[in-house]
């Protein structure tokens, strides 16, 4: 890597991999000491008194400087360190990469919070997240290293023989690539936000130049051993307040040891919020709302009639009667947010009733943590209903998620790193490792973080509310907000509405900890949502200057255009995303997980087929990529209550089997395999040099027919 004192000497290869494995560790070392260094420097800085805002700012351009410094150091122009880091990146060093890769906002700012929210239906991300990286292992990474292909969509057209095979992977990449990248730039957002106190809007567009100037200057070197760094960080920002806060809690310092025995806290405390009579008059406050909302929403143009009216005549009688200020400007913001017109009202009201019936339910309408799906197996038919539903929902998604993990480009295009298929083999071992230590933890922190808010938190008066409550507030209402609903200056649980996305990043303060270690996370969290965003940015550009420019329309461009073009298409695709980021069109965990079953059910079968069956045909796999992405995107539109607005569906939801949209690859892949067989038993067979090519890379000890 040039810039960083890695060289490539005129000695054998496997003393220069050696070398240069000594060189990483040594260089990775002293940047781990010089992280944990800055760090002290700052919590002593923080007791000298430096400003919280200070601190978030130095966290923010030390560590965005940082990661630009690597891209500059590793700019590149050749191809092969462009898109695969010349191929010679150690197992282990590509295993910490790949779980920066892997571990985007969604693992680190949103499983936490999921699992805070959901409790024991958040174990389907890890359940299914983690087997991925099995059948990466099993079916996938070594023999696609084998094949020897820069990108997903190469190999496709390298496998089936044509353009058409590898067109349809450029579009599945980039819509897979393009819906994860959004989820990291929308989480990039909001970290930046937290750091800076700039607008969420300029926040995404500051935290985007760092994602930027990563892969902008290197491609997949620079990306490589910037996630490198990204993942030393992330995982010691993770690691240091969930350990704090199983020591304040326990005095253990083994988070992972002690998630049982606060687990039966947590639901003791349940049983002593559920049986509150405070809390039931919360309840049955947001219930009242919902029948008031239900009750306009049978007429809505006279309710919107009336309500006007109201509205005018207490403002006017708050004038005449010279009410304070205060009470003219609410009574005047309230007219003000009256919606314009029927179809306005419609909208916002439904919203609201959903929100207040949502809200109307014990736990602020969580399930018990340990409970293990919703309903009853032993209760009455509705009961026994919502068991089935849940259940099959929650294997839904495990499948989903673990198959989409196997099929992600970005992740895929890792294994292409390494020098050998050996070190591929080995890189995924070492991703599971690093994965682990992450995922392994996220199912404590949940629960820590829930015994604090509910037996400290909750009964706190609101005048003497800790400040990351209205920190917090203010970086997103929507994320997390807090009223006396029943005017008793006391904070319900069921007063307080919390979004998954903030635990980890609120984990610090929650704790008590010392804001450096809040802006520690913070940067940790950015580090995982730019060492996602690099690499998914770089799969689409890739794919298209690579897989559609080279190889389909100018088989004879320089290397130096190609790259040149690749790294244009990174600005204008990074730009878009961030666009669209900007709008907050759905929480960061349905995005990703969309991403999953748009990644399984367009490449999954075309890719172990393409491997284990030699018989597999070109209009097989067209056909099953088409199909296959094809009903899992209908299904989505039709039934995912954003996209349903975005492409204006008024019908009503049609739930197959009851199956949530996130898990729409649930039917994606099974029709994808069934067309790509059943086409390609009808088909002309591949020509005999593609099944030796399949054949040899399966047993590689068999000589093709017709080789030397």
């Amino acid at each position: 890597m040039a810039g960083m004192g890695f060289e490539h000497g005129a000695v054998s290869s496997a003393q220069s991999n050696r070398a240069f494995k000594k060189q990483l560790n040594k260089v990775y070392g002293w940047y781990t000491g010089g992280f944990i260094s800055f760090v002290i420097t700052l919590a002593i800085f923080e007791q000298m008194g430096l400003s919280r805002q200070m601190i978030g700012l130095v966290f923010l351009f030390a560590t965005v400087g940082l990661y630009a410094g690597i891209g500059i150091m590793s700019r590149t122009s050749d191809a092969a360190e462009y898109y695969v880091a010349g191929r010679r990146v150690p197992a282990m060093y590509n295993g910490m990469a790949t779980g920066a890769d892997w571990m985007s906002a969604a693992s680190f700012i949103g499983m936490a919070g999921t699992l805070y929210l959901t409790g024991f239906g958040g174990l389907a991300f890890i359940l299914g997240w983690t087997g991925g990286y099995c059948l990466v292992a099993l079916f996938l990474a070594p023999y696609l290293r084998k094949f020897g292909q820069f990108t997903i969509p190469d190999f496709l057209g390298a496998r089936y023989e044509g353009n058409a095979p590898r067109f349809i992977g450029i579009l599945a990449a980039i819509l897979c690539s393009f819906t994860y990248v959004v989820a990291q730039i929308y989480g990039v957002g909001l970290i930046t936000t937290r750091l800076s106190g700039l607008a969420f809007e300029i926040g995404i567009f500051v935290g985007l130049g760092g994602i930027l100037v990563c892969s902008f200057l290197g491609g997949m070197r620079a990306v490589t051993w910037t996630q490198v760094a990204q993942y030393i960080i992330l995982i010691m920002a993770y690691m240091i307040p969930v350990v704090w806060l199983s020591v304040k809690q326990t005095g253990v310092p083994v988070p992972q040891a002690i998630y049982g025995y606060q687990l039966q806290k947590v639901t003791q405390a349940e049983q002593r919020l559920i049986d509150d009579p405070k809390e039931k008059q919360v309840i049955a406050i947001f219930g009242q709302q919902a029948d008031e909302l239900g009750a306009k929403l049978k007429d809505v143009g006279a309710s919107l009639i009336a309500e006007r009216a109201a509205l005018t005549l207490k403002l006017a009688d708050l004038r005449i009667a010279n009410a304070p200020l205060a009470d003219i400007q609410a009574a005047s913001r309230a007219l003000s947010a009256l919606p314009a017109n029927e179809a306005a009202a419609t909208q916002a009201w439904t919203k609201a009733k959903a929100a207040a019936e949502a809200r109307a339910k014990p736990l602020a309408g969580m399930p018990r943590h340990a409970q293990q799906f919703a309903g009853d197996p032993n209760g009455d038919e509705k009961a026994v209903q919502s068991f089935d539903d849940s259940r099959r929902n929650f294997l839904a998604l495990v499948f989903c998620l673990m198959v989409g993990t196997a099929a992600l480009p970005h992740i895929l295009m890792r294994y292409y790193t390494t020098p050998s298929v050996k070190e591929a083999r080995q890189s995924v071992t070492w991703s599971l490792f690093f994965i682990f230590l992450l995922y392994f933890t996220a199912p404590a922190l949940a629960v820590l973080v829930k015994y604090e808010i509910f037996t400290v938190l909750v009964g706190t008066p609101f005048d003497k509310l800790p400040s990351w409550i209205s920190a917090w507030s203010r970086v997103d209402p929507t994320l997390l907000s807090v009223s006396d609903v029943n005017k008793d200056g006391i904070l319900q649980l069921g007063e307080m509405k919390i979004g998954g996305d903030i635990i980890v990043l609120a984990t610090p303060a929650i704790g008590g900890l010392p804001y450096v270690v809040s802006g520690m996370v913070a940067a940790g969290g950015l580090a995982a949502a730019l060492s996602t965003a690099d690499g998914l940015l770089l799969t689409i550009a890739n794919a298209i200057s690579h897989d559609l420019y080279y190889k389909m329309i100018d088989p004879n461009a320089s290397t130096a255009r190609r790259v040149a073009i690749s790294k244009a298409l990174l600005l204008i695709v990074a730009v878009a995303a961030a666009s669209v980021a900007a709008q907050k069109p759905a929480d960061i965990l349905f995005l990703v997980s969309a991403a999953f079953s748009f990644a399984a059910s367009a490449f999954f079968p075309a890719l172990v087929l393409g491997i284990f069956w030699k018989r597999a045909s070109k209009w097989g796999a067209v056909l099953g990529m088409v199909s296959g992405l094809g009903i899992t995107m209908y299904y989505m539109v039709m039934n995912q209550t954003w996209l349903r607005g975005v492409f204006g569906i008024t019908s009503p939801v049609d739930l197959w089997f009851a199956i949530q949209p996130i898990s729409a690859g649930v039917f994606g892949v099974p029709l994808g395999f069934a067309v790509i067989i059943l086409v390609s038993l009808f088909a002309p067979a591949p020509s005999r040099a593609v099944q030796d090519m399949v054949e040899h890379v399966r047993y590689p000890n068999v000589k093709p027919a017709g080789r030397a």
